[in-house]
C-alpha cells in the first residue's frame, strides 16, 4: 500500500480539506488529490463524496479511517522503537491480548506476574482478532492470549481453557429468575451484539440460524467491553463467554447459562518460528492460575469454565 497516500487520506480528514492537507504535507493540491485517487483505486473503495471543493467521508471511508488510524499510529511509533534499539535498552516482554478477556484474565495475570518479576519490563496491548494476521506476520509481540484455534498459517496456538456462552443481563432482569436462558427467550428483548463479521458475532449468528431464530431488536457494539457496559446501563442483554464476564460488576449485572450449551476456547498464540522464551512459559502459568481461579468461582455458581483437557 502507498504509505504517502495513506498519510494524505489522514491529512484531508484532520485538516478538513485538500487545501489544508496540501499545506500540512507541503504538497500541491493536485498532488494530494492524485494521492487520494491512487488510494481509492488501490482499495477499490470510494472514500470521499465530492461536492464542489468540499469532501466528506463515505460510509466506506469512515470505516477505513478507523483502521487507517491504527496503522498510522503504529508507523509513528517506529522512530521510538528504533531509538530503543540504538540505545540498547533492556528488552521489553511484549504481550497482546484480544479484547474479550483482556480485563478478566490477562490484566490480573500480568499484575501478579509483574509483582513476582519486577525486573521484567512488560508491554501489554489490546488488539482485535481481525488484526491477528498482520501482527503475527510482523512478529510484533512475544505472545498473545485469545480465542483459539486460529487459521493464520504463520501462527501456532496452545489451548489453555474453554468457557460456555452465557447471557449477561442487569441484576433484577426477568430472565435472571431462570436457571438457564434459551435463544428463544432472547427474542423478546433488545440484544446487544458485535458487528457482523466479528468472531463472537459469527458464533452467535450460527446458533440463531440453526434454530431459525431472528433477532428483531439489536444494538451493535464494536467490542465486548462496550456491550457489557451497555448491559450495565440497562440498554439490553448480550451473549458473552463466562470467562470474559469476570470483568463485570456483579452488583450491577449477572449472567445465566445459554442453551444450547456452546463452548469457546482460549489459549496462547505465537509465531510458528518463535524461539523458546522462558518469560512466555512463566506468564502462561500465571494465566493458567487465573483461569483456575475463575473455574473455582464458577463451580460454586453453576457456570462453566475449565482448563483445557490435556494441558
Amino acid at each position: 500500500m502507498n504509505l504517502r497516500a495513506l498519510h494524505a487520506f489522514s491529512a484531508v480528514i484532520s485538516e478538513g480539506s485538500v487545501t489544508g492537507a496540501a499545506r500540512a504535507m507541503n504538497l500541491s493540491q493536485p498532488a494530494v488529490s492524485r494521492l487520494i485517487s491512487v488510494l481509492e483505486a488501490e482499495l477499490k473503495l470510494k472514500l470521499f463524496r465530492r461536492k464542489g471543493r468540499s469532501l466528506s467521508l463515505t460510509d466506506h471511508g469512515q470505516e477505513f479511517a478507523r483502521e487507517a488510524g491504527r496503522i498510522l499510529a503504529g508507523v509513528r511509533e517506529l522512530p521510538a522503537i528504533a531509538e530503543e534499539i540504538r540505545n540498547r535498552r533492556s528488552k521489553i516482554f511484549r504481550v497482546v491480548s484480544m479484547p474479550r478477556t483482556s480485563l478478566s484474565v490477562v490484566a490480573p495475570a500480568i499484575a501478579r506476574f509483574s509483582e513476582a518479576h519486577p525486573d521484567v519490563k512488560v508491554s501489554l496491548d489490546v488488539r482485535s482478532r481481525r488484526e491477528l494476521e498482520s501482527w503475527i506476520a510482523g512478529r510484533e509481540y512475544d505472545m498473545s492470549f485469545g480465542n483459539v484455534p486460529i487459521s493464520v498459517a504463520t501462527a501456532t496456538s496452545v489451548p489453555l481453557a474453554r468457557a460456555a456462552l452465557e447471557v449477561l443481563m442487569p441484576v433484577g432482569h426477568p430472565l435472571a429468575a431462570k436457571g438457564e436462558v434459551t435463544l428463544q427467550d432472547l427474542t423478546s428483548y433488545v440484544l446487544i451484539q458485535n458487528h457482523p463479521g466479528q468472531m463472537l458475532r459469527r458464533q452467535t449468528d450460527v446458533l440463531f440460524d440453526t434454530q431459525g431464530i431472528r433477532i428483531e431488536h439489536e444494538i451493535l457494539a464494536t467490542t465486548s467491553g462496550m456491550a457489557q457496559q451497555l448491559v450495565a446501563e440497562g440498554a439490553g442483554l448480550t451473549i458473552l463467554d463466562r470467562l470474559s464476564t469476570f470483568a463485570t460488576d456483579d452488583r450491577v449485572v449477572t449472567s445465566r447459562p445459554l442453551l444450547p450449551q456452546t463452548w469457546v476456547k482460549f489459549g496462547i498464540i505465537r509465531h510458528r518460528d518463535d524461539e523458546s522464551n522462558p518469560l512466555v512459559d512463566l506468564l502462561t502459568e500465571f494465566l493458567r492460575n487465573r483461569i483456575l481461579e475463575c473455574a473455582r468461582l464458577c463451580a460454586t455458581s453453576g457456570s462453566i469454565v475449565s482448563i483445557e483437557p490435556g494441558d
